[in-house]
């Protein structure tokens, strides 16, 4: 079940992008809170320069160490005491402004990450495993976090320092300063070489982390088949590989990142000792103060300090890029279904007039094989339409396109004579109810899944579908009735009990178009004539397109459809297509007879 993540790209593609400057792609997120972002920018602005201000203090205070005047010392002390406070609340400001916007800013992500995945059409899906979507969403959010609500607040506070430190220790020493500067250009090439590798090390890492996500995912949402078939070893075997693959990339990003480290540190430090060495002669000589001197070591460290910062959080901005860059590959990922930049307008009552006109259609995933092959079917509004024939004939395709989930390569699909395409997808499907052959039961209650055909539906209407689709009964016995949750996917249910749901919330939403994709196959003789009843009352004055196996369920429909490789081969009544001896007729014996 491992799979590589089909939404990273290769190691080639990697290269192209090593730069941070897809944080940009942040802004339109920051933006909306600019008020916040200048408080935060003023309190870090604040921080810094307190901190710069400290080592004149320090100077003063050595310099007049020896001398009578105490009162000028206690003035120094009591200024440098002031100078800690200051510091102490905007550092506290601006932990505060900045922690809370990075909180805010990924929540807005997460929200449009979300927003526009839940849209995508299925063939996105096809493509994409859910668990790496769900990794985006937590895993990459919370490194993006991360940096908004700390890393780029520190690296503006080092980066002041860094320039301020540089003007105070010019006006402190030109010469010292001077013999500084002489070691920027050595520490700066390592940082941007090994900078580049770690970028493309953090994308790999997150990469493997979304592909572990999506086979845990998997696996965990078909528990009862990994067990069934005793697959949990070679479950477990999976998706221990997937995540060795990912520790494997994480120690190649540490490994990277560490060395940048060992050498910036070493560089640094090493220059400023040997600047300082000169500095001690000067003293000797008498050229600067001993004040003078202690000033310039402490703006030393602190220059020095943070530029090791920075090499520091360099790592962190590039893994947060690669993070970036994933997400923005969700935002911006073409659907291969759009709606139309001016959609047409459905008429106020749909009347379910269908027709496909010389449809064709490959599968994404199966693009040698078609699905539909020159399709021309036309239902009439209330009538009530049997597809029937072998597994994949193109029967749930038809129901697929209906809803628009894929958009036929030639020929068109109309409701009430307007193409889908020009229509808004949501205006459309408001016109059709559905019930899936696996139905899909939500992690909430009873009520609640039904209700999801209508949301704001009355508790008696909802209890009303639930009787004409035979589940009231077993309702009503679970321990809270209808207010009983039925777990994730149902998992309280059985089969036809799922089915019997998801037929009610199809009858709750009352639409002018029904369709049902195998909507009795999970019943008992008792349920099924029931639920057959149920839906042949709720069929009337409605278009319904029936699939069906079982061709008892469909020996009363207006017409039958019988469907194989793609194409349609035969149309009738039960009785003239058993008469004809095809498809239709072979099908018949073997379930009549």
């Amino acid at each position: 079940m491992a799979r590589q993540p089909s939404l990273a790209p290769g190691a080639d593609e990697r290269e192209k992008s090593r730069r941070v400057g897809v944080l940009a792609e942040l802004w339109p997120y920051l933006r909306p809170y600019r008020p916040m972002l200048v408080a935060a920018f003023l309190a870090l602005v604040l921080t810094a320069g307190v901190s710069l201000i400290l080592p004149l203090a320090v100077r003063r205070v050595v310099d007049n160490f020896g001398g009578d005047a105490s009162g000028l010392l206690d003035q120094y002390f009591g200024a440098a005491i002031g100078f800690a406070g200051l510091l102490a609340l905007g550092t506290g400001l601006r932990y505060a402004l900045v922690t809370r916007l990075g909180e805010r800013v990924v929540a807005d992500i997460r929200m449009a990450v979300f927003g526009r995945v839940i849209q995508m059409s299925p063939a996105f899906f096809e493509r994409t495993m859910t668990g790496e979507v769900l990794s985006r969403i937590t895993t990459d959010t919370t490194l993006i976090q991360s940096v908004i609500g700390s890393s780029i607040s520190v690296a503006l506070r080092n980066v002041l320092i860094f320039l301020g430190g540089l003007v105070l220790m010019l006006f402190t020493s030109a010469k010292l300063t001077g013999l500084v500067l002489l070691i920027v250009p050595v520490v700066i090439v390592p940082i941007l070489t090994l900078g580049r590798k770690l970028r493309v090390l953090s994308r790999e890492n997150q990469d493997w982390i979304a592909a572990s996500s999506g086979n845990a995912s998997e696996a965990l949402l078909s528990v009862q088949t990994v067990q069934a078939f005793t697959h949990e070893g070679r479950s477990r075997a999976a998706f221990d590989r997937v995540t060795e693959q990912s520790f494997d990339a994480a120690k190649r990003r540490i490994t990277a990142r560490a060395v940048m480290t060992v050498i910036v540190i070493f560089l640094i430090f090493s220059g400023i000792v040997g600047v300082l060495w000169i500095g001690a002669h000067d003293v000797r000589r008498g050229d600067m103060s001993t004040g003078a001197l202690v000033q310039f070591v402490i703006y030393a460290v602190m220059v020095a300090g943070s530029v090791a910062a920075l090499s520091e959080i360099w790592g962190e901005l590039q893994r947060a890029a690669g993070a970036t860059e994933r997400l923005v590959e969700l935002l911006q990922v073409e659907d291969a279904v759009k709606d139309p930049a001016t959609p047409a307008a459905l008429p106020g009552t749909v009347r379910g007039e269908i027709l496909f006109d010389d449809v064709t259609f490959h599968y994404p995933s199966r693009p040698g094989v078609a699905a539909l092959d020159q399709v021309t079917l036309s239902v009439k509004p209330g009538e009530t339409v049997a597809l029937v024939g072998p597994s994949g004939a193109g029967k749930s395709t038809i129901i697929q396109m209906l809803l628009r989930f894929y958009d036929p390569e030639q020929g068109r699909v109309l409701l009430d004579g307007q193409d889908l395409r020009e229509l808004a997808r949501g205006d459309f499907r408001r016109s059709v109810a559905l019930v899936p052959q696996d139905p899909v039961i939500f992690a909430a209650s009873a009520r609640d899944n039904i209700r999801f055909g209508w949301p704001d539906a009355t508790d008696a209407a909802v209890e009303a579908a639930a009787r004409a689709a035979a589940a009231h009964d077993f309702i009503t016995a679970l321990p809270e009735g209808y207010d009983s949750p039925l777990g994730e996917r149902g998992v309280m249910l059985s089969g036809g009990q799922k089915q019997r749901i998801a037929i009610a919330r199809a009858i709750l939403r009352d639409a002018p178009v029904l369709l049902l994709d195998e909507a009795t196959s999970a019943l008992d003789a008792e349920s099924e004539r029931l639920v057959q009843q149920a839906v042949e009352t709720v069929a009337k004055g409605r278009t319904t397109i029936v699939i069906a196996h079982r061709l008892a369920t469909v020996k009363q429909a207006d017409r039958i459809v019988v469907m194989d490789e793609g194409r349609i081969v035969a149309q009738g009544r039960h009785e003239d297509l058993v008469a004809q001896e095809g498809l239709y007729a072979r099908l018949a014996r073997l379930q009549f007879t």
